[in-house]
């Protein structure tokens, strides 16, 4: 097995992280920070910290030299940073002295590493959306279509009252839609530049530092926070804990199909089903157990990020370290969960034979919260919830119906009591606002 199921072969179907995987390779990274650094370098030609010329001939060299990760790999182990090997890799490549000693003019490897990241960041979360349109497309349509889908609702694993499929399917969308909802700010507030110098002080980078930053932010398209922000990884927790979110949502999902898929209940079918390998008869919920396995590592790794979130001075080299191993894997965490989400969006498809079955099992115990507030209109509420607590014990002995038992007692019981689809609540309400919403968007 490869130490990373991510960048793994043998794993890339299990664990897909679509296009969000090219953003967190060796390459990318490089990639991002050279155009970071022409875009610092042509901020400084437009306010006149280094030479407009060599600005220009910088912010060229930037899109056009390719160097290889490889190469880097013994100056990273050697600085613990991969800047410096990159910086003398491009001045050599660019092979013009006269212009390339002003690259990286006063910025220190923490600005060009962050907000390389931050590049990255911000390209992840325009993926992420665009497959949580995708998945809030296809729920609502089923919310909407569904609405009035009798099935059981479950509270601690066991049949609780009637709820529809549209309210379930409205309960995985509408976090998902408050994500999306937040997505706005989250970029506008997070996504920042960095450019403070060596201790945070941008004491080599010019008399007018406030303009530079502002116009390298504007270079970029990211936020100028209009300070040092080394040691404060409040923007980078805040998209962290965006998407672990995400993975949260996503793996409550997945845990309740896992469960409405089982062939003793088999509820909803979900498209593609796994084999085992030595019982035919198997039919393995793989999506639904991929996004559990996801939420989990998801919370490891948000932990590990938070530990990291406490850094030492005004710069902290194992701190910082350990962001880079988490932070990466956070935002693949994320993407493969939403991958399988959109993937499971197209295929499930409500058995409602099947649920009407499971409603009609149990003994009628899942009317037992409405045969009490029934009774409590003739008798105090202390009394009817007694007494409901009684018949249902009555049923589980003697293996009658709930419903059965109290109509001999309470003969003038409305029929509407135990029809499922009489006791859904607020359910078909909550499914319909939930496709309204996202019509809305």
């Amino acid at each position: 097995m490869a130490a990373c199921v991510f960048d793994s072969p043998l794993y890339a179907q299990l664990f897909p992280t679509g296009e969000t995987g090219r953003l967190f390779s060796d390459s990318a990274s490089i990639r991002a920070m050279l155009l970071v650094e022409g875009a610092l370098a042509k901020a400084q030609g437009q306010l006149g910290v280094i030479p407009e010329t060599s600005a220009a001939a910088i912010h060229r060299a930037t899109l056009e030299i390719q160097i290889d990760p490889g190469a880097l790999a013994e100056a990273t182990g050697e600085n613990g940073v991969s800047v410096p090997g990159m910086l003398a890799a491009f001045r050599a490549e660019m092979n013009a002295p006269e212009h390339a000693q002003y690259l990286h003019w006063g910025a220190t490897s923490q600005d060009i590493i962050d907000t390389g990241l931050m590049l990255r960041l911000r390209q992840a979360l325009v993926l992420a959306e665009t497959d949580i349109r995708q998945i809030l497309t296809r729920l609502s349509e089923q919310a909407d279509k569904h609405a009035e889908l009798p099935m059981p609702a479950r509270t601690y694993s066991q049949q609780a009252t009637p709820t529809s499929w549209g309210a379930v399917l409205a309960g995985w969308g509408a976090p998902l839609l408050d994500a999306l909802d937040a997505l706005p700010a989250l970029r506008a507030q997070n996504l920042w530049v960095s450019l403070s110098g060596a201790a945070g002080t941008a004491s080599a980078l010019g008399a007018d530092v406030p303009a530079l930053r502002a116009a390298f932010a504007e270079g970029l398209g990211l936020r100028d926070p209009a300070r040092s922000w080394h040691t404060d990884r409040g923007p980078v927790l805040r998209i962290a804990g965006w998407m672990s979110g995400i993975a949260a949502t996503l793996g409550g999902m997945g845990s309740t199909l896992t469960g409405m898929a089982a062939t003793e209940v088999h509820e909803v079918s979900l498209g593609r089903a796994g084999a085992s390998s030595t019982m035919p008869q198997k039919q393995n919920p793989i999506r639904p157990s991929a996004l559990i396995a996801l939420s989990h590592q998801m919370a490891g790794l948000t932990a590990t990020l938070q530990a990291a979130g406490s850094h030492q001075y005004q710069r902290d080299g194992a701190a910082w370290f350990t962001e880079w191993m988490v932070v990466p894997q956070i935002a693949l965490t994320c993407a493969a969960s939403l991958q399988h989400a959109v993937a499971l969006s197209r295929s499930l498809r409500p058995d409602a034979a099947w649920m009407a079955r499971t409603l009609d099992q149990g003994l009628g115990l899942i009317y037992a919260e409405a045969l009490s507030f029934a009774l409590a209109e003739r008798m105090p509420r202390p009394e009817a919830q007694q007494t409901t607590k009684a018949l249902c014990g009555d049923a589980v002995s003697t293996g009658r119906p709930l419903p059965e038992i109290a109509r001999e007692r309470y003969p003038d019981l409305p029929p509407s009591l135990f029809r499922s689809a009489a006791q859904l609540g607020q359910a078909p309400q909550d499914a319909r606002r939930f496709a309204a919403r996202v019509r809305a968007l």
